[in-house]
């Protein structure tokens, strides 16, 4: 086993690429966007994820990155400052853990893959076993063959789509939407989430330090009518019909809309399969166990998926199927703990009632002067924590070291 396909140049594609370059393998990564993926909100790295990014030798650019970010801000309809809190605590965050913007983290992993294939602009048409082997029809260019194929190509992969059948079997939806985007800088704040809590409905809009805009996020309860993950038009018809009525700049930043080139759009969903393998076709990242924006954990999955799967089809000497049953056996605990996170979380990021926002928002001004502030404080991160070192990673075969 030596030429190896993976779909996707997101976080788990890359990093597997990195390290099935450097066992010596030959990593080939197709990605349908034209380049590298440069928008998407900040994300967190934590726990086994920071270990595996060390032994990449890539800690300290990671870190160089940090977004900064001091203070999270809620306020209400008028823009009046509701609550604060820090926002190492807003994002759960503690000890060494790391925040840093999802395309500066794309962009490192990248760079470290050195002389790796990338082939930008295409997708996976077609799947087709061969001898030892798998043959690839791509939509632009000539067929090839390869040893193996891993889809790292997200919540709706191809590769889970054409090895396993309809993505309805495995996506579980949490009952909610996301949208974030890209909005001019006079929206944000320098190192400050602005919150705007509604009723169903959740704002924010942040601005890391030196940044030349602003990044905004809405969260709502889905809705019948949501659109297609590609219907870009229809999404923005959504988003403006679910937040009609929000003040604060509400209006402003749906008027944005029509301007903003790199929105995202999706329903919270995760995946749930029952293996993550089938002959010579794998999954790795959110493609296999998607645990959906809501567990701030989706990045940390990434990159420990990847490298415990190369890793495991090291240690299996050319032998996929048995290298595939150690990467499940490895992964499955730390993935299920990860997920358990999401529907914890979204508790707290869309509220649905006005009660519960004053309720909130109370807390959230008492807790600086509560008795059991340090307390209350482990009930927040204690559950991240554990989840995100629920697994005892693998050491690096001997033959890479």
């Amino acid at each position: 086993m030596t030429d190896v396909l993976i779909s996707g140049a997101g976080v788990a594609g890359t990093t597997l690429a990195w390290w099935l370059r450097r066992h010596g393998l030959r990593p080939t990564v197709v990605e349908r966007a034209p380049a590298l993926r440069d928008g998407g909100y900040k994300v967190d790295v934590r726990g086994a994820a920071l270990t595996v990014l060390d032994r990449m030798g890539l800690s300290e650019q990671i870190r160089g990155r940090d977004t900064g970010m001091r203070l999270a801000r809620f306020v209400d309809a008028g823009g009046r400052q509701l609550a604060t809190m820090d926002a190492a605590l807003f994002g759960g965050r503690e000890s060494d853990d790391v925040e840093i913007l999802r395309g500066d983290l794309a962009r490192i992993l990248m760079a470290a893959t050195g002389d790796v294939e990338y082939r930008f602009g295409d997708s996976i048409a077609a799947l087709r076993p061969a001898a030892d082997g798998m043959v690839v029809d791509f939509e632009r260019g000539p067929s090839r063959r390869f040893d193996l194929v891993v889809g790292a190509d997200g919540l709706h992969s191809t590769v889970r789509r054409l090895a396993f059948g309809p993505e309805s079997a495995y996506l579980r939806p949490l009952g909610h939407h996301i949208a974030i985007c890209t909005v001019p800088a006079e929206f944000g704040e320098e190192r400050v989430e602005l919150m705007h809590p509604a009723p169903g409905r959740t704002v924010g809009v942040y601005r890391t330090a030196g940044a030349p805009d602003a990044r905004a996020l809405f969260l709502f309860r889905s809705h019948a009518e949501a659109p297609g993950h590609r219907d870009v038009a229809g999404q923005r018809a959504v988003l403006a019909r679910a937040f009609a009525g929000v003040g604060w700049r509400v209006p402003e930043l749906l008027a944005e809309l029509p301007d903003a080139s790199d929105l995202y759009f999706d329903a919270m969903s995760q995946v749930r399969m029952e293996r993550w393998s089938t002959g010579r076709v794998g999954l790795v990242g959110d493609a296999a166990y998607g645990a959906s924006p809501a567990s701030g954990q989706g990045t940390s999955l990434g990159l420990v998926g990847a490298y415990v799967l190369a890793t495991a089809l090291v240690e299996a000497a050319g032998e996929p199927a048995a290298g595939f049953v150690t990467y499940e056996r490895r992964m499955r605990r730390f993935v299920a703990a990860n997920q358990q996170l999401a529907e914890r979380n979204l508790k707290g990021m869309v509220l649905g009632s006005a009660g519960q926002i004053r309720f909130q928002t109370l807390m959230l001004r008492l807790m600086p002067r509560l008795p059991g502030r340090e307390r209350m404080i482990r009930r927040v991160t204690g559950p991240i924590r554990a989840a995100a070192t629920a697994i005892t990673l693998p050491d690096v075969p001997t033959s890479a070291a």
